[in-house]
């Protein structure tokens, strides 16, 4: 199916990146359904987008008008089966876990159209352990969006063996579609290009961190004095959700069952005190004192 045939998209949970993902969409002409089974978490959605729109307007970045399109083409559900029953794509960003992604993947396997491409936003995961629990493993594709997907132009579309052509170039156009830098992966990969990066850079900075060669502040501070990166690696993973790295190095282990490959051990303290970065109000740093 080519993108000529891409009329509806949906989205499939609505935290940190589904939200913006299905602006994108909206933004992109798509009638667009951003499900997500918590009906709270569709309210902040909405009025994090109305937020996002509304500083648009103003930067004129997107007209009054341009905005309120946007958003007719948006609708909200908790309904799984409402969202994607006529959809031609449809994008997953749940929570980085692969059983919980897989059991996602069976019911929109089960729920949209024979035709209906699935992607997911994984970060990690490769699409072949979600075509597995499918029929149709040849439609099935990672669209990896950046943080944030409004901002950051860039998504890495990923084949598997099975993917076709066609779907990797339908994901492709799409992201054409969206005005977002598709960049292709012929073959998979853990952890993909980017993420590969910043692994090494983390997992290093982690390490440094934990043998007492300098405080974290500090090898931010050099990361951004001396490599120029626009912020520091713990910085990034405040950013980012502790959590997501979390469960990324997780699944690698469980993968691999190298334990070189667990998180690291300050890792596991965030996570189990609940302190995932930016989005509760501390990580490494504290945001709660007014930290931008």
């Amino acid at each position: 199916m080519g993108i000529e045939h891409v009329q509806q998209v949906a989205v499939i949970g609505a935290g940190s990146m589904g939200h913006q993902i299905a602006m994108l969409s909206a933004l992109g002409g798509f009638k667009t359904y951003l499900q997500d089974v918590q009906e709270p978490a569709l309210v902040k959605a909405k009025e994090q987008l109305t937020g996002h729109m509304d500083k648009w307007v103003a930067k004129e970045k997107i007209t009054q008008e341009g905005k309120e399109k946007a958003f007719s083409h948006l609708h909200f559900t908790t309904s799984m089966e409402e969202a994607v029953q006529h959809a031609d794509l449809v994008i997953e960003a749940v929570v980085e876990k692969l059983d919980v992604k897989q059991k996602v993947f069976r019911q929109l396997d089960e729920l949209a159209p024979e035709h209906t491409i699935l992607a997911s936003n994984s970060s990690t995961i490769v699409n072949s352990k979600l075509a597995t629990v499918t029929a149709r493993p040849d439609k099935v594709l990672n669209m990896h969006f950046f943080f944030p997907p409004l901002v950051m132009d860039c998504v890495e579309v990923v084949k598997s063996e099975k993917t076709s052509d066609e779907t990797a170039q339908t994901g492709m156009d799409f992201c054409e579609k969206i005005d977002r830098t598709g960049v292709l992966l012929e073959k998979e990969i853990y952890g993909f290009i980017a993420n590969r990066l910043l692994f090494a850079i983390s997992n290093e900075a982690l390490y440094l961190f934990e043998n007492g060669y300098a405080d974290f502040e500090a090898i931010d501070l050099i990361t951004k004095k001396a490599l120029r990166h626009p912020i520091g690696p713990f910085e990034l993973m405040d950013l980012s959700g502790i959590d997501v790295g979390y469960y990324a190095n997780m699944q690698l282990y469980q993968e691999t069952g190298d334990p070189k490959d667990l998180p690291a051990k300050s890792i596991e303290e965030k996570v189990e005190a609940g302190h995932l970065g930016r989005k509760t109000g501390k990580g490494w740093y504290d945001y709660k004192e007014g930290r931008n």
